[in-house]
């Protein structure tokens, strides 16, 4: 097993994955992960929501794998990968482990099943298949907006006994259920939060760190937020956040991932904002928000 319960806190980036003409960019991507992967971020996540994980064929999503992490090895940089994996047949994800097992990953990130609404103990049953399955550690995924069923605090509690499931991507949308499942977790169970506009709340509350796909942008003001919450300037980390508070609203004003990569490509990181359907790519409207924000953010650093 690799150390990924002692590496998941901080902020993580649920890297975006660039397409171009219908194709998986590796120009782009070899450039997103050097870039990134000098910032002050502390794992990635590849092919979950952010990643359009859904679309990605199994060659596609292997090949995403592969060139961030010979990207990393390239630079020497060491920040833990997680796969993103989601679907509603147990059985299918048990097969999905074991063909990424070998691939140069540290863990997993895994979606409640969606559309099925199993109950508590449908939930309780999948999650431990999958756990004693794996050969990576695994994260749970809550995001009950997306899937349609909650993962209770009562289930989440016996889910982190198991020593292969190590944290969580709390998307739960209950600020209450959160704080409750951080005062009543076991010292070695991490919580990140995955929802971008609560990150500064979150941390307050005593969450481990965030998955936020905000922090593609200003992302040094998002690792300010936990590094000096973490030194206890709470006055601080308050000034940074309010530097990026707006941009989680921004960047979430249309389906996401499409506005994170009309900002990229508009800063050069990416060469398409292209994205796969059923998603499609920022109004006229919220593209010229976008572009006058850019714009007067690179007045501001001038």
């Amino acid at each position: 097993m690799t150390g990924l319960r002692d590496q998941l806190h901080g902020l993580w980036l649920p890297l975006v994955t660039p397409f171009r003409d219908g194709r998986l960019d590796e120009t782009s991507l070899r450039r997103l992960t050097r870039h990134y992967g000098a910032q002050a971020i502390d794992g990635f996540i590849l092919g979950a929501t952010s990643g359009e994980g859904m679309t990605l064929r199994d060659g596609e999503l292997e090949r995403l794998v592969a060139i961030v992490h010979d990207e990393m090895v390239a630079g020497r940089r060491t920040k833990p990968i997680c796969l993103g994996l989601s679907g509603a047949d147990t059985a299918r994800l048990k097969d999905r482990l074991d063909e990424t097992a070998d691939w140069p990953i540290d863990g997993y990130l895994i979606a409640s099943p969606y559309y099925v609404r199993p109950s508590q103990r449908g939930l309780l049953a999948h999650f431990e298949a999958l756990a004693d399955h794996a050969a990576w550690p695994l994260a749970l995924y809550n995001m009950p907006y997306r899937s349609a069923v909650n993962i209770a605090n009562q289930t989440m509690l016996r889910l982190a006994e198991h020593p292969n499931i190590v944290g969580l991507k709390d998307c739960g949308a209950s600020r209450e259920q959160s704080i409750a499942l951080l005062r009543d977790r076991p010292k070695d169970f991490r919580v990140l939060t995955g929802e971008d506009a609560n990150y500064f709340e979150a941390l307050c509350d005593g969450a481990d760190g965030g998955i936020v796909l905000s922090a593609h942008v200003e992302t040094a003001s998002f690792a300010a937020v936990y590094s000096e919450l973490k030194r206890g300037n709470h006055d601080a980390a308050l000034a940074r956040w309010q530097e990026v508070a707006e941009l989680t609203r921004l960047l979430f004003a249309e389906p996401s991932p499409a506005p994170a990569k009309h900002w990229l490509w508009r800063s050069g990181l990416i060469d398409s904002p292209e994205v796969r359907l059923p998603m499609v790519e920022v109004s006229s409207e919220l593209a010229a928000t976008i572009d006058g924000e850019i714009e007067r953010r690179m007045k501001v650093a001038a």
